[in-house]
C-alpha cells in the first residue's frame, strides 16, 4: 500500500479487482484495520480474504463496475455504509446494495466474532446441558 497523506483518517478503501487474492492469512485484514480502514470496496474480493475480513471486523463490499468506476474518479468523496440495509449510499443519493450473509452482518453490527456469538449463547447451552444430565 502506498503512503497517501490525503488518505490519512479514511475508513473506506476503494480497491482494484480481485482484491485480497493470495491473502490466505488474517494478517491482511489486520493490517488494513490497523491502518484505520473499516471497509474495503471492490468489484471482486477474493473468498479467503473476504472470509478472514468478516471474521476480524473488516467489511468487504462488492459493488458493480459503474459504481466502482465512479468511486475511483471521485477520490475522497464521503460515502455512507448502511450495514443494516446492506447498502452503500453515495453523495448523489444513490443506494447501491451489496451482498453480505446475515450471520456476518449480525456479528459486525454487534461487534462480535464467531466465538463471541457462541459465548452469548451460553444460557441456552447451559439449559440444554441441564436437560441432558438425567438422560
Amino acid at each position: 500500500m502506498l503512503n497517501q497523506p490525503a488518505a490519512k483518517g479514511c475508513q473506506v478503501l476503494v480497491a482494484g479487482r480481485n482484491f485480497g487474492c493470495g491473502s490466505s492469512r488474517e494478517h491482511a485484514p489486520w493490517a488494513l484495520l490497523d491502518y484505520g480502514f473499516q471497509v474495503v470496496i471492490s468489484t471482486e474480493i477474493a473468498d479467503i480474504f473476504r472470509n478472514n475480513s468478516l471474521k476480524n471486523g473488516l467489511l468487504p463490499v462488492v459493488v458493480d463496475e459503474a459504481t466502482h468506476e465512479w468511486l475511483l474518479v471521485n477520490p475522497g468523496v464521503e460515502v455512507e455504509v448502511d450495514l443494516p440495509a446492506s447498502a452503500l449510499r453515495l453523495p448523489d443519493g444513490r443506494a447501491v446494495q451489496f451482498p453480505i450473509e446475515s450471520f456476518s452482518r449480525y456479528c459486525l453490527m454487534n461487534g462480535i466474532d464467531e466465538l463471541g456469538y457462541l459465548l452469548g449463547q451460553m444460557p441456552a447451552i447451559e439449559r440444554f446441558e441441564r436437560t441432558r444430565e438425567g438422560a
